[in-house]
């Protein structure tokens, strides 16, 4: 029985949740569905990452290991026993316990987390589609205040959205290495000896459409596994559904460094999903990914305070281990598509930990580059986003990029997004395989796959991973050449213009180059 006495009880800070607009209540949850929450802990007391980040990555360059890691930032086996009685009490079991990951799994009745976590669910619909959600905080007991740092997986809300785009009229069409030769990526090395994870929340893959598709482009098909994350699995559908988000990802990268291993992270498109995917990558020690890449994402303003915080939290990790993490910055212009007449940057691209992939028109009619503009055919739902970062503020490494304050009330400063470019215009897109078909898509989804395979490729010739790349990126000088300019289009609130913008970041990747620029560094002898 769970302890009927009455404990002092405080919100846990950031789990606020806000009614979706346009959905509506259909009715109460079953108290009797199994609900399973994954409750995250403080790291040891006196740890602070991002400080040993600046220190021993930043300035260093120096990754830490895994034991490292481990020693200094899992959680206490006292935090720990502390939940397990809390679950006791409330007539919840514990799944599973996490001490690197900092995660105790607890499972129970929806009427015992209602109870457990002082809050009410109910059944809502929104675009035709239901799901468990509640609104306000969470709540624990006032001794764990100082302990749990995050609640996921009572709401069950889609989080992301895939940032696609599908040509719609005939135009200009590249095969991903064709793509890769314009931006000249280096041609010696396929990536062997890398893996690149792959983060997605929905859709699957055909082994028989990966292996036509490589075929036909003339390149030895990669070595593909799948991960399931909250039991979410490989589970292709049908033509137009995530399915396409799925082979954009794995045949842009795949083909791009054939000789290295793609790991695709299945899992549910919930924010305990997505954070739960990332964290599965970043900490898979079977598959080790050198590099990470997401086409998934949501404006900062659709996600929960402790959703950033402990999606921050874990790029932090990825940046300590030397994993390289990079993300589209979405499809529509600089609202995000949020309709309240305000600019927003998407999340997770506008994390500092993150490399921000921005989007451009690509055009080349003899086979080099003759034009590369801005992405902008609609500024509400067809051009890369960019802007700057309502919740982060500036980074030390982009204090010289001159980005401007905001657009919005308050001229915020704060993080410039996005660090770098790639051909994202459906008009200039891809040639992909889906569902046995082949057909052309676009959108800033293809450009982070597209430097998480120039990044394979890098760490190869390098010999060693460029782990948290930002910082060094934004040091290289422009007489390097490692960056195609894009000084050329707005995305409806910011423009392009000469050096960083935000619409186009430092610009699009000539690959060579950057290698050379990277050598040249002396962080990699």
């Amino acid at each position: 029985m769970a302890d009927q006495t009455p404990k002092l009880r405080i919100a846990l800070s950031g789990s606020e949740r806000k009614l979706v607009e346009g959905a509506h209540v259909v009715g109460p949850v079953d108290p009797n569905e199994h609900i399973e929450v994954s409750v995250h802990l403080r790291a040891m007391v006196g740890s602070n990452l991002a400080k040993d980040i600046n220190k021993h990555i930043v300035h260093q360059q120096r990754s830490l290991s895994r034991k490292e890691y481990e020693t200094d930032y899992a959680a206490s086996t006292d935090d720990i026993a502390k939940v397990e009685q809390f679950a006791c009490e409330y007539n919840l079991i514990v799944v599973e316990t996490n001490v690197v990951r900092r995660v105790v799994v607890l499972g129970g009745t929806a009427e015992a987390i209602s109870i457990a976590f002082g809050t009410q669910l109910q059944k809502y619909e929104h675009r035709r589609k239901t799901y468990r959600g509640r609104t306000g905080a969470l709540y624990i007991p006032v001794e764990l205040a100082s302990i749990v740092t995050g609640v996921f997986g009572i709401d069950n809300r889609p989080q992301a959205s895939r940032y696609i785009q599908y040509q719609t009229a005939a135009s200009i069409s590249y095969t991903p290495p064709q793509v890769a030769q314009l931006y000249g990526f280096p041609n010696r090395g396929n990536g062997a000896g890398q893996t690149i994870g792959i983060i997605e929340l929905g859709g699957g893959y055909r082994n028989n459409d990966l292996t036509t598709y490589f075929g036909q482009l003339g390149i030895s098909a990669p070595k593909i596994v799948s991960v399931s994350v909250d039991a979410n699995r490989n589970a292709p559908t049908t033509p137009n559904s995530a399915d396409s988000e799925v082979a954009l990802d794995i045949e842009i990268a795949g083909s791009i460094a054939p000789g290295a291993k793609i790991v695709v992270y299945f899992a549910p498109n919930t924010d305990a999903g997505f954070l739960d995917a990332v964290m599965t990558a970043i900490h898979d020690t079977v598959n080790n990914p050198s590099v990470i890449s997401i086409s998934w994402g949501d404006a900062e303003s659709g996600w929960t305070r402790q959703a950033i915080q402990h999606m921050n939290q874990a790029f932090q990790v990825a940046a300590a281990l030397g994993i390289t993490v990079c993300a589209a910055v979405g499809d529509s212009g600089s609202s995000d598509g949020v309709r309240d007449g305000l600019a927003h940057v998407s999340y997770p691209a506008s994390d500092p930990y993150v490399l921000g992939c921005g989007g451009t028109s690509l055009e080349e009619p003899n086979g080099t580059i003759t034009s590369e503009v801005v992405w902008n055919d609609n500024p509400s739902s067809s051009a890369t986003g960019g802007g700057v970062s309502d919740v982060f503020g500036p980074p030390s490494w982009q204090a010289m990029a001159n980005v401007p304050p905001s657009v919005n009330p308050g001229a915020r400063i704060g993080r410039g997004v996005p660090d770098v470019a790639g051909n994202a215009n459906p008009r200039t897109g891809y040639i992909v395989r889906i569902d046995g078909r082949l057909t052309v898509i676009g959108g800033t989804s293809a450009v982070a796959p597209l430097w998480a395979g120039l990044i394979a490729l890098l760490n190869q010739q390098l010999g060693k991973s460029v782990g948290y790349l930002n910082p060094i990126l934004y040091q290289l000088k422009p007489q390097t050449n490692a960056f195609h300019d894009i000084t050329f289009g707005n995305n409806r609130s910011y423009s392009a213009r000469q050096g960083w913008d935000a619409c186009t970041g430092l610009g699009s990747p000539n690959g060579a180059n950057l290698l050379a620029a990277l050598l040249a560094t002396g962080h990699f002898n």
